[in-house]
């Protein structure tokens, strides 16, 4: 059986892949890192196995499906660190969803279905639930997309951030500074009440004075003494405390 890899996270699709290295049914026939370069290597390799991640930078998983054109489907495993829609609507193990961060049992507890699961099924799961899925999807992206925005107070106005353009957040006395891509917010309020505010499958306490996007980390810094830290997307470097330090690293799936 041929496997497929995509995800827009490398150390997400090294996961997959190491994991797949168990498996002597399963062979890894390539790692895609987003939804244009999959829609390619799904119409051009006809792999039996693609894991998908749902949501990349350029395009969903949803989206990548709607371009298969092979006359034979793949089998589907979406890998996912959200589960505010799909997983509420569809039997996991059924379905054959890896919500981030799973553990290794969980993994190779859904290979064990694949490797026992018939063409005729695979094909009947590609064409009707996934196209199920996508229409749910997108009811809940237009749904999600005319929701919370967090009102961070400057001079005479108030600006509405967009929780997915927030990087990281530090504590700074009784105020939070909040940093874009390219700017610096303050807000009068205490890190504990942000995380209880912000989505927990995406915003991440690292220490007790800073507060990480997941979706923003870019790389893992190793220093002495088994200290890591993380460099995000606006070069900002941010340091994992030791208590937080396993919670941080089986959130981005290593």
């Amino acid at each position: 059986m041929k496997a497929l890899v995509i995800d827009d996270e490398e150390l997400a699709r090294k996961r997959v892949v190491s994991l797949l290295g168990k498996v002597p049914e399963i062979e890894v026939s390539g790692e895609c890192s987003n939804g244009k370069s999959a829609i390619s290597a799904i119409n051009s390799q006809h792999p039996d196995l693609i894991f998908l991640d749902i949501n990349m930078k350029d395009m969903n998983g949803f989206e990548v499906l709607q371009h298969v054109k092979a006359a034979s489907k793949p089998i589907v495993i979406f890998v996912t660190a959200y589960d505010n829609y799909a997983l509420k609507a569809f039997d996991v193990d059924a379905f054959d969803f890896l919500l981030k961060p799973f553990k290794d049992e969980r993994f190779f507890r859904t290979i064990d279905k694949v490797l026992n699961i018939s063409k005729a099924e695979a094909n009947s799961y590609f064409e009707k639930r996934i196209i199920e899925l996508f229409n749910l999807y997108k009811q809940q992206s237009n749904k999600e997309s005319n929701q919370f925005k967090l009102p961070v107070k400057q001079g005479n106005k108030t600006v509405l951030l967009n929780p997915e353009h927030i990087v990281c957040i530090q504590a700074s006395g009784c105020y939070a500074e909040i940093f874009t891509g390219d700017k610096k917010y303050v807000l009068r309020e205490s890190l504990t009440n942000l995380c209880d505010i912000l989505d927990s499958n995406i915003f991440l306490r690292v220490h007790r004075s800073s507060i990480v996007n997941i979706s923003h980390v870019k790389e893992i810094v190793h220093s002495g003494f088994s200290e890591i830290d993380a460099r995000m997307t606006n070069e900002k470097l941010v340091h994992i405390s030791k208590s937080h330090k396993g919670t941080f690293l089986e959130k981005i799936g290593i």
